[in-house]
């Protein structure tokens, strides 16, 4: 049994792999001061909440942007696991290469996302990650990493919003309706979401025109991936498990 992890800014995400797909996905929030004891206690506790045994672990890989909560994860793994997991760096077999630029500049868990979706593509390939940040990232049919745009995060952009608009409260982050909105709550997630459907939308297409990659496959991920999916048609999938499913990959590569 395999346990897949990335490390983002704001979450943790936990993926258990035990001879297929994805089995089950966890959150943790991503906390650079929690212990090493909290840490491997907080892992262990979701594996005994959905009968998972902690001893049927054999291994762990681990994708992370934020190196201060590596010791305490690394730590916490090893002692609550018996088990030292792999961590994702650029020295690693993988069906990916950076066309521009240092390849140290291209996150990890921009490089994994990109060997998950390489699996049996013979077309261009456009990521759109919606974590932290809103990440745009372009393949070749060749795997060539060709370039990467980011962008403000949904949930942090509403979040500035929300504090620094006296008047204005916390809504759901999920489509209204219609765009005409009808009260303060819809015209917040008017502008929220359908802003950034619009700005997927016109990214999207501009790479796809300047790059002459009318065919490319556009793929999303991430927590808010479905909810913009909603509003527009210029997904051709919404993958959840993406990053986790490249963890895997590159687990079964390099191990």
């Amino acid at each position: 049994m395999l346990l897949a992890i990335d490390v983002g800014n704001t979450n943790i995400k936990l993926g258990i792999y035990n001879g297929g797909g994805c089995e089950r996905l966890w959150r943790l929030s991503t906390l650079q001061r929690r212990t090493s004891d909290e840490t491997g206690l907080q892992i262990s506790s979701l594996f005994t909440r959905w009968d998972y045994d902690p001893k049927a672990l054999d291994a762990a890989i681990i994708s992370s942007v934020v190196p201060d909560v590596m010791h305490s994860l690394l730590r916490g793994i090893r002692m609550y696991f018996n088990v030292t997991p792999i961590v994702v760096n650029h020295e690693m077999k993988m069906d990916v290469r950076v066309l521009r630029g240092s390849v140290r500049e291209v996150g990890a868990d921009r490089l994994v996302n990109c060997v998950a979706a390489r699996v049996g593509q013979d077309r261009p390939i456009i990521i759109v990650d919606y974590g932290t940040a809103t990440k745009y990232d372009v393949l070749s049919t060749e795997g060539e990493f060709v370039t990467g745009i980011t962008a403000p995060g949904i949930e942090i952009s509403a979040e500035a919003l929300f504090t620094r608009g006296a008047m204005l409260g916390k809504v759901d982050l999920e489509l209204p309706p219609s765009i005409v909105a009808a009260n303060t709550a819809e015209s917040l997630q008017a502008g929220i979401l359908y802003g950034r459907i619009g700005e997927a939308e016109y990214i999207i297409n501009r790479l796809k025109k300047e790059l002459n990659y009318q065919n490319a496959k556009v793929i999303a991920t991430g927590g808010l991936a479905r909810v913009v999916a909603e509003g527009t048609s210029v997904f051709d999938d919404v993958n959840p498990f993406l990053t986790l499913d490249g963890l895997k990959i590159l687990y079964d590569t390099n191990r």
